[in-house]
C-alpha cells in the first residue's frame, strides 16, 4: 500500500508585511517610483475622478534637479510669495531646533519636530483663505508659522505657563487658534479626520464659503475615522481637503503597516470615487498648486479631494521615541526627493532672487527672532519654574453655565 495525495487543506498563515531594510543595513528606497519634474499632468479643476486615477499612484513635481520650475504645475507664485515660503521653512526649522533643546533642558515635557517636512504644511497654508479650517495633527505647526500666529503664543502653549493661551489643558504642541483656521489638536489620532468632513458639511448647510481641511499620517489612516469620513465626504460632496502626510514612519512602524495591499494611500480614495493625487511634500511650488486646485474644487462645489504628500520624517517622531531602533541611521541622508528648505533655496539662487550670503543672513535673523520669543516666553515661565495657569483654569472652559457639582468641586479646591 502507498499512500494517496494529501487531501487535507493547507494550514492558514498570515502575511505580516516587512520594512526593506532594518537598522545597521543599507537605507532602500527602490519602492519610491519618482517621475520627471513637470512629467504629470494638470487636469481641469471640473474634471471627473475616474479620469485621474493614474495620479492616485505617481507623483506630482515642479522643481527638477536643476532647481528649475518645470511642466503645468509650474508659474502659481511670484519671487515674494516663494520668498516668504522659504523664511516661513526657516523659522519652523529654527523654532524646531529651539524648543528640541528645551525639552531636553527640561523646559517642556514633550516635543515634536518637523524635519524634513516642512514644506507640506507652509505651503498648503498659502492655498487656502481666512476663515478656512484645519484640523491639523501634532506636525502641522507650519500652519500657524506660515499664517503669522505668534510664536511667542506657540511656546507659552509649549512651556504651560501662566500665559499659555490654552491654560494648560493641553499637551505640549497641540495648538489651538479659531482666528487662524487651526482646530484643537487632538491627541487620538485620525479623529480629527470626521470632525474636518462635519466641519465642511456644516459649512455648506449654511451657505457658507469656508472650507475644510483634514490631516493624518500615514498610521492612522488604518484607523476607522479616516475610512468613515471618506465615505461622508465622498457620499455629500463635502468641501474637503483630505490631506495624508506619508512620511514613511508611523510611531515606530513602517508604512507597509498602514497601507497593506493598496499600492499608495492615494488609492484608497479612489474606491469612494474622490480625486486623489500624490505630491512631492518636499517641493514648496508642488505643494501649493495641488493644494489650490483642491481648494478650487471645493470651493466650486466639486466635493473632496484626497492628496497624499511623500515625504520623509527626518527626525523622531517625539521625543520621546528613538528611531535608531527601528530604522538604518543614514536612511533620511538616502531619501530621494531632498530637503524642502535646500530646494527652494536652490530654485530661488537660479532665479536670481536669492543668494548663499542672504540665506546665512536670514538663517541668522530668524533665529534671532526666536530667541527672543523663547525669552519672553520663558519669562512668563517654564515646566518646572516661573509662573502657571492658574488651578481655577481647570474648571473653566467645559461648560457655558457652570452646573452646581462642578462648581463645588472648585470651592473645595479654594477657587
Amino acid at each position: 500500500m502507498t499512500d494517496g495525495p494529501d487531501l487535507s487543506p493547507p494550514r492558514l498563515s498570515l502575511h505580516v508585511p516587512e520594512p526593506a531594510v532594518r537598522p545597521g543595513g543599507q537605507p532602500d528606497f527602490s519602492n519610491v517610483k519618482i517621475p520627471n519634474a513637470g512629467s504629470v499632468p494638470r487636469p481641469a479643476v471640473d474634471v471627473s475622478p475616474e479620469d485621474i486615477r493614474d495620479l492616485a499612484f505617481s507623483i506630482i513635481r515642479v522643481l527638477n534637479r536643476d532647481g528649475e520650475a518645470v511642466g503645468p504645475w509650474a508659474g502659481l507664485l511670484t519671487d515674494a510669495e516663494l520668498l516668504e515660503g522659504l523664511r516661513n521653512m526657516l523659522k519652523l526649522r529654527a523654532f524646531d531646533a529651539r524648543m528640541l533643546m528645551a525639552q531636553r533642558q527640561g523646559k517642556t515635557s514633550f516635543y515634536m519636530q518637523h524635519l524634513g517636512e516642512e514644506a507640506v504644511s507652509c505651503a498648503f497654508r498659502k492655498a487656502l483663505e481666512k476663515g478656512d479650517m484645519n484640523f491639523p495633527t501634532y506636525r502641522q505647526a507650519g500652519l500657524l508659522i506660515a499664517d503669522g500666529y505668534p510664536m511667542v503664543e506657540m511656546m507659552n502653549q509649549i512651556f504651560s505657563n501662566e500665559a499659555d493661551p490654552l491654560h494648560g489643558r493641553q499637551l505640549p504642541v497641540m495648538y489651538s487658534s479659531r482666528e487662524h483656521g487651526f482646530f484643537t489638536i487632538s491627541g487620538n489620532l485620525s479623529t480629527q479626520y470626521v470632525q474636518a468632513v462635519g466641519w465642511a458639511m456644516a459649512s455648506a448647510i449654511r451657505n457658507d464659503s469656508r472650507i475644510a481641511a483634514a490631516w493624518i499620517g500615514d498610521g492612522s489612516t488604518a484607523e476607522s475615522d479616516f475610512h468613515s469620513a471618506l465615505v461622508f465626504a465622498s457620499t455629500y460632496k463635502a468641501p474637503v481637503i483630505l490631506n495624508i502626510v506619508n512620511n514613511q514612519w508611523a510611531i515606530s512602524t513602517f508604512q507597509g503597516i498602514a497601507r497593506g495591499g493598496a499600492g499608495t494611500f492615494a488609492a484608497r480614495g479612489l474606491g469612494f470615487g474622490i480625486p486623489s493625487l500624490r505630491v512631492d511634500g518636499n517641493d514648496y511650488l508642488a505643494v501649493h498648486a495641488v493644494a489650490k486646485w483642491a481648494a478650487e474644487r471645493a470651493r466650486r462645489n466639486l466635493g473632496p479631494t484626497l492628496i497624499e504628500y511623500v515625504t520623509y520624517r527626518v527626525g523622531a517622531h517625539s521625543t520621546s521615541d528613538d528611531p535608531s531602533a527601528y530604522r538604518p541611521k543614514t536612511e533620511s541622508e538616502a531619501w530621494p526627493l531632498g530637503d524642502p528648505v535646500l530646494r527652494l533655496k536652490k530654485h530661488l539662487i537660479l532665479r536670481g532672487v536669492w543668494s548663499e550670503e542672504r540665506h546665512v543672513q536670514a538663517e541668522a535673523e530668524i533665529l534671532d527672532e526666536v530667541l527672543e520669543a523663547q525669552r519672553e516666553a520663558e519669562s512668563h515661565g517654564t515646566l518646572h519654574s516661573g509662573g502657571k495657569p492658574s488651578v481655577r483654569d481647570i474648571f473653566e472652559g467645559v461648560y457655558a453655565d457652570m452646573p452646581p457639582h462642578v462648581r463645588r468641586q472648585r470651592q473645595k479646591a479654594g477657587y
